[in-house]
């Protein structure tokens, strides 16, 4: 028997059957990847995003993770005042009953004690808030009470626009003469010996008076000795001195007293023992 012969006619091999290439129907590989990776509003690797900048040329943060860090640092101030004061907690809750009971009853009073319900919540929150910030407080002062470098850790925290410059003189003994640029004009803030205090401050202001010029020099010496300030009341005795410089005479001062330098060997720049912890309480207390 004679074989029948195919019909169909055999695509040619080769370019000639590939056709032209942008020829519609016809697409190739290599045209497929190149339109994923680099056309225009196609998916593909994108380029990250430069992230926002404030003021402070700082990138800036987000406000639910600016929430995340503010809680965060107030459960661990909470855990470190707890271990230290294991009362807080009931003191806290007694502060919240109060407050709330007396706003009811004003409300039952009044005939609207569902009316003042979220006020009473609010103000009991509130003043279990305060409580917390003064038990955190007096804490943090016993832990640092008494060790080198308290009086800087005090003054690095207060709040408003002081340029601190710890340890600014200082003796092997660890007695610390702290300078505080504000306001007021120059504070001269001293911990340790009350003898060899009054030196290193002495020193201090003649080395200085040739640049401040008439910027009024305060001295005050921490202890609880007569004449001197406890370290518990340093901040507002420091806040309350009179303001005599206005803010671009505070920022020219600080022009000319940054050629005096900053701290100086062996005088220690803060709290030597658990220096990070107190840090945190130190935030809890300054917002409060």
């Amino acid at each position: 028997m004679a074989r029948s012969r195919s019909t169909d006619t055999p695509a040619p091999t080769g370019k000639a059957g590939r056709g032209p290439a942008g020829a519609p129907g016809r697409s190739t590989g290599a045209t497929a990847v190149g339109a994923g990776k680099g056309a225009p509003g196609k998916s593909g690797t994108k380029s990250p995003k430069a992230a926002k900048l404030g003021k402070d040329g700082k990138p800036k943060v987000g406000r639910v993770a600016k929430l995340k860090s503010q809680v965060g640092m107030i459960g661990q101030a909470y855990k470190l005042t707890y271990k230290n004061d294991p009362k807080l907690p009931w003191i806290m809750l007694i502060a919240f009953v109060v407050v709330v009971a007396v706003v009811e009853l004003i409300g039952i009073l009044l005939d609207s004690p569902f009316l003042l319900l979220p006020i009473a919540v609010l103000l009991g929150l509130l003043a279990a808030l305060i409580i917390f910030g003064r038990r955190a407080q007096g804490s943090a002062y016993r832990q640092v009470e008494g060790q080198p470098g308290a009086a800087a850790w005090v003054l690095e925290g207060m709040r408003g626009d002081w340029r601190v410059a710890s340890g600014v003189a200082g003796t092997r003994e660890l007695d610390a003469v702290h300078r505080v640029l504000g306001r007021p004009g120059v504070v001269l803030v001293g911990e340790g010996a009350p003898q060899r205090v009054r030196g290193l401050i002495a020193a201090e202001k003649r080395r200085i008076s040739k640049v401040v010029g008439d910027t009024p020099i305060y001295d005050v010496s921490v202890g609880d000795a007569e004449g001197q300030v406890p370290l518990k009341k340093l901040n507002s005795h420091v806040v309350k001195l009179p303001r005599n410089l206005t803010g671009a005479e505070v920022n020219a001062l600080a022009k000319r007293m940054s050629a005096l330098g900053g701290a100086r060997p062996p005088v220690p720049g803060g709290p030597l023992p658990g220096g990070k912890q107190m840090s945190v309480s130190q935030r809890q207390v300054r917002r409060r």
